[in-house]
Formats: C-alpha cells, structure tokens, sequence
C-alpha cells in the first residue's frame, strides 16, 4: 500500500500559511542579521526549548499556562544577548502601525523572540551602538510573502561544524488541506551533512532536489566522534543554536501550539548530529493563525509530523542556500562539494 505523499506549498516557505509575512534584515560588515515573522492578526503560540543554552525574550508568557492570549510577532536574531535588542526594533515598527495589546490608551506590541551567537564569526563587530534595535525595525518593514533564504536575516552569520548555516524555511500542504511550514536560524554544534560534507542529514526528507538531490549517505555506522571547524576557528565551544518557527492554519489551542513545538524538535535531531547539546540554545516556537474549532488530537499528531518534516528540510534547505563573503571562516556546502556529478544542476 503506498501512504500519501504530501508537497509543498506554492512558495515552498513558511507564508505558504496563509496571513503570514517574514522579512529579513542583515549587516554583511557585522555578520548578522534579524529576521521577523508576523501576520495579518495576533497570533496564538507557545515554545519549546530542549537546548541547553537558550537566549530568549518574553518567551515566558508563551507558555500554556499564562494569561497571554496573543502576540503580535516573532523574531529570531544574531547577536547573542545584544541580538535580543531587536526585540526593541519590532516593537517600535508594530506601535508606529497602531498594533499591539491595548491598555487604556496604551498600545503595547508582544513579541517574544530568540537569538543565536555569531559574535566570533568573522564579522566586524566593533559597533559603538547596538545595531540590532535597527535591524528589527527594518526586518519587520521588510515583511512580505516571499523572502530569500540562505546568508540573511538571523542566518546572515551562522555556522554549523564544518560548514556555513543559513535561513531556511519549507512547507508542507496536507491532503486536508492544512498548510504546515518552518523557518529556521542554523547555527549547530553539529553537522547538517554526513562525514565528508556531500550528503545532507536530512536527506530522505527531501522534496524536488530542494537542497540539491544529492540522495542520502549510504554508508552505515557513521558515527566518528564530532570535529568541529567552526570550535577550532572560534577557540571556543559556546558559539551555538539552532532556532526556529513552525506554523499551521489549522485552529490549535495555546496548549496544542506548544506540543506542535515539541514534535517539531523531531526535525532538529535528525537534520543535526548531534542536536540538542549543552553547549546549543535549541528552540522551536509554534504557532497557528487558525480560526474555529481546535484540532482533534489525530488531526494534531498528523501536523506535528508535518512540521518535524518541514523543519529538517529547512534545516538542509539554509545550509545549501548558503552563499560565500568576504571573511568567511567557514565554506558554503555548495562550494565544498567534490563528486562531479554532485555538482550537475547548482545554480
């Protein structure tokens, strides 16, 4: 019996979800970007953190428990702890369009948001004021249903391992008719390609040479200890994370948001060898922009596997999309291949 083959959306993007926008700001001389998703309306969504050294802001009134209903955008930054001034940013671009939560005749905008460390990455960071209040600003002035994905906005200077990371993002349309997408900042510990840097983790989840066609590893026990180029250029090992959205149209509850998130970590572990580390800030948030009635709980199953699907492609899909700068201390995947026929369709 063969199953259902799900495809994705238009764009192949997370704002295949309808009603959501992503805009992207980045400073090639920093080495660092922000990147903004919001949507036509407050949004419901929780987050799920499983990395042992996250950087996040006002993720707290995400949890199911808290009394906040809504937020008005997310956001996902370089920078490490300076980085969460972006938060600044989008707060000001979202109270300039009178949106936020209304407290007499206070417009307060929400947006909880996470951060990866690129401070060691190359980049002239030698500012002499945080540049990340402007970036938010200008990513969330950016946002649109298409946006590029690779060397910009949060992924402007990521790194894996061995290689560049990147901004992915993918998406996945159900034979119900629910949409599922991720976005996602790659900066591991780990590897997003087997020993050899050819083939990607996530490679049987691939759709339409996504991330190139290469095919999966073949080879069998790779389990070498990890070695790491981005720990011996850096001279240190907490330079890590890996954060991402995922999104739904179908109704959740705040509850079910956060569960979404959980099962999307699926993604994380097998696109990233090893994921989840102490020395990672790993996060997912998950959001619906929904209406009605809430998912089933087999209907809920069905989109947290779709979304753990979507976020490994995103995962390959922002290191392929990877592109070289000036002072890199890593290569980009594409210019790192070395099989001939590997190389046949790269643009």
């Amino acid at each position: 019996m063969v199953g259902v083959v799900y495809e994705p959306g238009p764009l192949n993007l997370i704002t295949d979800v309808a009603g959501i926008r992503v805009g992207n700001a980045q400073d090639h001389t920093l080495k660092s970007g922000v990147t903004v998703l919001l949507c036509d309306s407050p949004f419901t969504a929780s987050v799920h953190v499983m990395g042992g050294a996250p950087g996040t802001r006002e993720t707290d009134m995400l949890a199911p428990d808290k009394t906040v209903a809504a937020v008005d955008a997310l956001f996902l930054a370089g920078g490490s702890a300076y980085g969460l001034d972006a938060g600044s940013g989008v707060m000001d671009g979202l109270r300039d369009l009178g949106r936020g939560f209304q407290v007499g005749v206070a417009t307060i905008p929400l947006v909880p948001g996470a951060i990866l460390f690129d401070l060691l990455n190359g980049g002239n960071k030698d500012w002499i004021e945080n540049p990340y209040r402007n970036l938010g600003k200008a990513a969330l002035s950016a946002a649109n249903d298409d946006f590029v994905l690779g060397t910009v906005g949060a992924g402007t200077g990521a790194l894996a391992a061995t290689l560049k990371g990147g901004l992915g993002s993918t998406s996945l349309v159900l034979p119900n008719g629910v949409t599922v997408g991720a976005l996602v900042a790659v900066n591991p510990v780990g590897t997003v390609t087997t020993p050899g840097d050819q083939h990607f983790w996530a490679a049987p989840f691939e759709i339409n040479e996504e991330f190139g066609g290469v095919g999966p590893d073949l080879r069998a026990g790779m389990c070498a200890p990890l070695s790491s180029r981005k720990w011996s250029a850096m001279q240190s090992d907490r330079t890590n994370t890996t954060i991402a959205i995922v999104a739904t149209n179908a109704k959740l509850t705040k509850a079910q948001c956060y569960r979404l998130a959980v099962s999307a970590h699926d993604g994380i572990a097998r696109a990233i060898v090893p994921a989840h580390t102490p020395n990672d800030g790993d996060l997912v948030f998950g959001l619906t922009t929904g209406q009605g009635e809430p998912a089933s709980d087999l209907e809920l199953l069905e989109i947290g596997h779709a979304a753990a699907l979507c976020l490994s492609r995103a995962i390959a899909r922002a290191a392929y999309l990877a592109t070289p700068a000036p002072n890199d201390i890593l290569p980009c995947y594409r210019a790192n291949l070395i099989l001939p026929q590997l190389n046949m369709g790269l643009p």
